[in-house]
């Protein structure tokens, strides 16, 4: 069973100060897909906490790392940064499709900032989602219709 992993990315969660409702929605979508997911990890806001949280996801065997918080324009908001720090490339067309289907149900998604790649040689695809629960429920479907393929091809697969 293929190995993944939510990072909740909150001031306020990681503080105790709110519970995080969209982890839990990442993590039951991973585990409904067949997915081996444990609990969200919960890390403040920030570029270098993000960093760390997914070098040790990536060190511990994880193969999908989904992010959740972080993406906005808050100046707090450095997920995608900490994210470029450690994607080798980038897969433009999922963070796309996260925005486009998120700007259908709100326009204020298209402020979302959030990225998508791998990580070489690791064989690690990463995804960002906005905080909101319900744009992790929306864009929960888009990342396990594709995470499968993805993977397998970082694996060596044919296409």
């Amino acid at each position: 069973m293929t190995r993944a992993a939510v990072i909740t990315v909150s001031d306020r969660s990681s503080a105790g100060e709110r519970a995080d409702a969209s982890g839990a929605i990442a993590v039951d979508a991973l585990r409904t897909a067949g997915f081996d997911c444990a609990d969200p990890v919960v890390v403040p806001d920030g570029a270098d906490s993000v960093e760390r949280a997914l070098q040790a996801e990536i060190v511990a065997g994880v193969k999908l790392i989904v992010t959740t918080g972080g993406t906005g324009v808050a100046p707090r908001d450095q997920t995608p940064e900490g994210t470029l720090r450690v994607i080798t490339r980038e897969i433009a067309g999922i963070a796309e499709e996260l925005r486009r289907r998120g700007v259908a149900e709100k326009p204020a998604a298209m402020l979302t900032r959030g990225v998508a790649g791998v990580v070489d040689p690791h064989g690690v695809l990463v995804v960002n989602l906005p905080g909101s629960p319900k744009a992790v429920a929306s864009g929960m479907p888009v990342i396990v219709s594709v995470a499968g393929h993805v993977l397998d091809q970082l694996g060596g697969a044919d296409h």
